[in-house]
């Protein structure tokens, strides 16, 4: 890409929500992994390490889950705004939560894809790949999202992934095609 071409692609965030264990990170990994292969500049906002260096403190109430999810939406606009494709694999549990991040895009002109990575919590239980689910079944742990606290998944999302019936590749590249088609691949 030469640096003409460069100031004049398009940011843009796509936010994939699902369930803990869903397949959202790992989804976002492959996609990046394709774009930059292509040269397009892309960042992951995993929401663990955005939890573990941004939003440090917070807790799971519904208040922390929501400013915890503001944080991310700002930094994703910001890089978007910017000209970098911000893939943002983040539970976002609250569909008003998600609407604000929508809305705070659209004030700024900026392009916001929402992607339900819709994986069933049996499935994200038998996955469980940091142990939440093994951990709240033990009564370790309590407020897991799916479980015992609450996910309201998308209406109307942009993309309905269901990674459980496809491979990660099928997975991205429907994603990729999604880009694509609204012209921000």
């Amino acid at each position: 890409m030469t640096k003409d071409q460069e100031t004049t692609v398009t940011g843009a965030t796509v936010w994939l929500t699902g369930l803990p264990s869903a397949g959202k990170t790992t989804l976002a990994h492959a996609l990046a992994e394709k774009l930059r292969a292509e040269g397009r500049r892309v960042e992951v906002l995993d929401g663990d390490e955005i939890r573990e260096f941004l939003s440090a403190g917070l807790g799971f109430t519904r208040e922390d889950r929501h400013t915890n999810v503001q944080r991310i939406g700002y930094v994703a606009e910001l890089l978007a705004r910017n000209g970098v494709l911000a893939l943002a694999p983040v539970i976002a549990p609250y569909a008003d939560s998600r609407e604000a991040v929508r809305k705070r895009h659209q004030s700024e002109g900026t392009a916001y894809l929402e992607v339900h990575v819709a994986t069933p919590v049996e499935v994200c239980s038998v996955r469980d790949v940091k142990g939440l689910y093994a951990k709240q079944a033990a009564g370790e742990i309590s407020g897991l999202t799916g479980v015992d606290d609450p996910y309201e998944a998308p209406a109307d999302p942009d993309l309905r992934i269901e990674s459980h019936t496809q491979s990660v590749e099928e997975s991205a590249a429907a994603l990729y095609a999604l880009l694509t088609e609204r012209g921000l691949a």
